[in-house]
């Protein structure tokens, strides 16, 4: 595979642990700004709410600029962002710069992935997606341990510092290894045209498809720590150990569903691993009645609800990108902010669950969640047949974009 694939991969392992590593080093932050853990957490919420603002917003309106460019502006600006908040004593000042960092990953996450994309071979797109993905998962098994690890040893303001240094050295690695592209401004439709594909039934139902996939899912891994405790009596050691095969086994399912989404298209691997998800939770559910649980039983079914959480990743997409065409990029940025979205939707109705409920009701929630995102799923497949077949209807033949799909 080609350098630049592995600088995409590199690129995204950067942006993701920069969202996640605050949660590693917020004692630290509260501690030392004089604020309260509770409130140094919002640095969390703010980075994920602007990231799901910003990112369909700057698809659109970057949509002309070279992607050499926008990568070479998006990664200056985090790094700058993150080197000052190294030196800031204001946590209003650091929630400021959290936001800046946050807009230059909403201008370059989609990019990453919508130029794996654009740029596989017609029977690897989901391959190369899943490569790109590892930096997702990579970065919660490694990232944010090592970003951690340096907070602790070193202070939180070294964990920045060193988030600044990535920043830099993620941007020497795609400009050593990006391929120089002419400039595609003329190739770009109108805005009044971009907007048409997104808001179109296959997409726009994919998109709520995916948020509330993502709402269920980080739903239960926020809230995961309390449900074991409960139903298992689980020790800190367990759920660390719970937490860490979910990783790895997330490594293993993206490029798993990278190679189904090749073999089988995007459509038939996303119900394989919504439906394998709704059926965990249906069983952690049912598990809640059998309590006390073996802590071995559980860390299977929790291994392969994780895995099958990234295995959806790589599927998502590539099904956006080829419905999405010309504006892949564009539907790609709106697949990040229904992402985050739904990151922010999960910690909010899990806590309300959690509250009122209690954890056994989590896994049913989630369950409840992700047949409405097969019911969604469902509706945008409909949806896509029917384009399919109008446009059969009115051409005698489909188009080339519709034999590439894999949505039959």
């Amino acid at each position: 595979m080609p350098a630049w694939l592995f600088a995409l991969l590199t690129a995204a392992f950067v942006l993701y642990t920069d969202d996640y590593v605050i949660a590693g080093v917020l004692p630290e932050i509260a501690r030392d700004l004089n604020v309260s853990e509770a409130h140094a957490g919002q640095l969390v919420t703010v980075f994920s709410l602007t990231v799901a603002v910003v990112a369909p917003i700057a698809g659109v309106a970057l949509a002309r600029v070279p992607r050499r460019h926008l990568f070479t502006v998006a990664f200056v600006i985090f790094a700058v962002a993150n080197l000052v908040a190294a030196t800031t004593t204001s946590f209003g000042l650091l929630v400021g710069l959290r936001m800046v960092a946050a807009i230059a990953a909403a201008a370059s996450t989609p990019a990453v992935f919508a130029y794996a994309a654009e740029r596989a071979p017609g029977s690897h797109i989901g391959r190369y997606v899943a490569i790109v993905a590892l930096g997702v998962t990579g970065s919660i098994a490694a990232g944010v341990p090592i970003g951690t690890w340096i907070g602790g040893h070193y202070g939180w303001r070294a964990t920045f510092a060193a988030m600044a240094v990535a920043g830099v050295a993620a941007l020497v690695f795609l400009l050593a290894t990006l391929p120089r592209e002419r400039d595609k401004a003329d190739e770009v439709p109108s805005i009044r045209e971009q907007l048409r594909t997104l808001t179109s039934a296959p997409v726009s139902l994919g998109l709520l498809a995916n948020c509330a996939l993502m709402t269920g899912s980080m739903m239960m891994l926020t809230y995961m720590a309390p449900y074991l405790a409960a139903v298992s009596r689980a020790s800190v050691d367990q759920r660390a150990l719970a937490f860490s095969l979910s990783g790895f086994a997330g490594i293993i399912c993206i490029w798993a569903g990278g190679k189904a989404t090749d073999r089988w298209g995007p459509d038939r691997a996303l119900v394989t691993g919504i439906g394998i998800f709704t059926g965990m939770m249906a069983i952690l559910g049912a598990l809640w009645f059998a309590r006390p649980v073996p802590f071995s039983v559980l860390v299977v079914v929790g291994t392969i609800w994780g895995g099958m959480a990234f295995w959806n990743s790589p599927a998502i997409q590539a099904r956006l990108y080829l419905l999405a065409g010309p504006v892949a990029a564009q539907a790609l940025a709106l697949n990040t902010s229904s992402t985050y979205l739904g990151v922010s939707l999960g910690g909010a109705i899990g806590g309300l669950a959690l509250g009122s409920l209690g954890a056994g009701l989590l896994p049913a929630v989630a369950a409840a969640l992700g047949l409405s995102a097969l019911a969604l799923l469902a509706l945008a497949i409909g949806a896509s047949k029917k384009t399919l077949s109008g446009a059969a209807d009115c051409s005698g033949t489909l188009n080339p974009a519709g034999t590439k799909d894999g949505l039959e």
